[in-house]
């Protein structure tokens, strides 16, 4: 009798048992994707956000892996992996609402695999991945302050308490004209502080995940087996490598707003007299780099999100069936 109730449960999308073991796969694979590939995320970042100490190296593989050198040379292992334990606060919970709202946003559109097409597949994915960063958002911002910071740039060392305290307490004074356009309700309400860039991590959010997913669920559907099907199942090597392609595809699509989204981020320490906006910050990339200014550093993002991707979805895959979801 249990066993035909853990059977009916683990079937239906829509019960508690799904729901709750779905976001627990979900967020084991995004803290192990992200460990995984740290050290890369954080040169990464540098780069995006021109971290003066480290544009030298801007560009190439090889520059990143001098970068990271010469970070584990000026702060050890530890430096390689600064920001990670803000990481991983933001990302089992990022990860688990991702894939749980994907699971529960693909059944209500999705219900039969006869109503899957590749609009459903790109906005379950949008859906799931906006959902997911509007309640994790300022652990992201946290995160890439703490990554921001290096011991060239700045003798003392950021702290997760430091970091709140330096956001909340940010200001911006001395340019009257930019209280016509909302900067007073940043002094006014700090807590808006801690949504730095979000603007543009929402809509970058949308191809990011929208295409993550498309590309999934489509090479999924071309390629394996139904999921019904007791004599064929995926194989956790086939999930890595459509894993690997979908993240390759989706990092594509929204890179240029990831590095938009950096500098808005880091806006409070490059720029602390004033509020740094959308229009501003794509034409100061523009002015000094063009084009291939909104792809610095897009080598390392591939290096980065492909072997990310592709554990993160292998993972989840696999954590379900554990689970017996």
């Amino acid at each position: 009798m249990s066993s035909g109730v853990s059977t009916t449960q683990a079937q239906d999308k829509r019960s508690l048992h799904y729901i709750v073991r779905s976001g627990l796969a979900g967020g084991v694979a995004g803290c192990l994707a992200k460990t995984v590939v740290a050290p890369l995320d954080r040169v990464k970042i540098l780069f995006q956000a021109s971290n003066p100490d480290f544009q030298k190296y801007a560009g190439t593989w090889s520059g990143a892996f001098r970068a990271g050198a010469e970070i584990y040379r000026t702060s050890g292992t530890r430096g390689l992996f600064q920001g990670h334990s803000v990481t991983l606060l933001r990302i089992f919970p990022y990860a688990a609402i991702k894939y749980m709202a994907y699971d529960q946003v693909h059944h209500y559109l999705m219900p039969s695999p006869d109503k899957e097409t590749n609009l459903r597949r790109f906005s379950a994915g949008s859906l799931s991945g906006m959902i997911s960063v509007f309640f994790t958002y300022p652990l992201e911002v946290f995160r890439v302050r703490l990554a921001f910071h290096t011991k060239a740039s700045d003798k003392t060392n950021l702290s997760l308490f430091h970091a709140f305290r330096q956001i909340y307490y940010e200001q911006a004074t001395g340019i009257p004209q930019l209280q016509i356009d909302g900067t007073r309700y940043f002094n006014q309400y700090p807590i808006l502080k801690f949504y730095r860039g979000f603007s543009a991590t929402l809509i970058g959010m949308i191809p990011y995940a929208g295409v993550s997913f498309l590309t999934w669920g489509y090479l999924r559907a071309r390629f394996l087996p139904p999921p019904n099907d007791a004599k064929m199942k995926s194989t956790p090597a086939a999930d890595l490598v459509i894993g690997a392609v979908s993240g390759a595809m989706a990092q594509t699509a929204s890179y240029p707003f990831e590095v938009i989204r950096r500098r808005m981020q880091v806006g409070g320490i490059t720029h602390p007299e004033r509020w740094l906006r959308w229009g501003e910050t794509v034409r100061a990339i523009w002015a000094s780099s063009g084009w291939k200014g909104f792809y610095v550093g897009l080598s390392i993002g591939y290096l980065k999100v492909v072997p990310m991707t592709a554990v993160s979805y292998a993972v989840w895959q696999n954590g379900k069936r554990l689970l017996g979801v």
